[in-house]
């Protein structure tokens, strides 16, 4: 029997940036919806696009991205099996994302907190979208 070796295709590394993306929308979102998946995906790509700062660098950044921290509450989340049906929406999304398909589903949004809490940054602040639980600002 003749044994074949089977390599990644994906040079460019867009698959493995995707998986890093989708986990972290689905840690923080749980993915609870296709819009709040989008709109938190769109976010991410929107302070790309304003800071200038490559998306790999924007989503280890735990400031903006709490379950990144070991003691958060959905820190646990990151280790959602690849075959859930929520982290696989949550790839589809981020491969949209990165292909340039997925459309501001935010209005714009560079930040973001859950409704029940209200960071100091927000109290002057109108928030743009309320999705799922999750307030969107610019």
């Amino acid at each position: 029997m003749q044994m074949t070796l089977i390599t990644n295709p994906d040079t460019s590394g867009r698959l493995a940036l995707a998986s890093k993306i989708a986990r972290v929308v689905y840690a923080q979102t749980g993915a609870v919806s296709l819009s709040l998946v989008e709109a938190f995906t769109s976010m991410i790509k929107n302070i790309s696009d304003q800071s200038s700062v490559d998306i790999q660098n924007i989503i280890s950044d735990s400031n903006l991205f709490p379950a990144l921290e070991e003691t958060n509450i959905y820190h646990e989340r990151l280790f959602v099996p690849s075959v859930s049906r929520g982290f696989q929406m949550c790839l589809r999304t981020a491969n949209r994302m990165l292909a340039g398909l997925l459309p501001d589903k935010c209005y714009g949004a560079t930040k973001y907190h859950y409704a029940d809490t209200i960071p100091d940054w927000a109290l002057s602040r109108g928030y743009i979208a309320d999705i799922d639980g999750i307030l969107f600002y610019t």
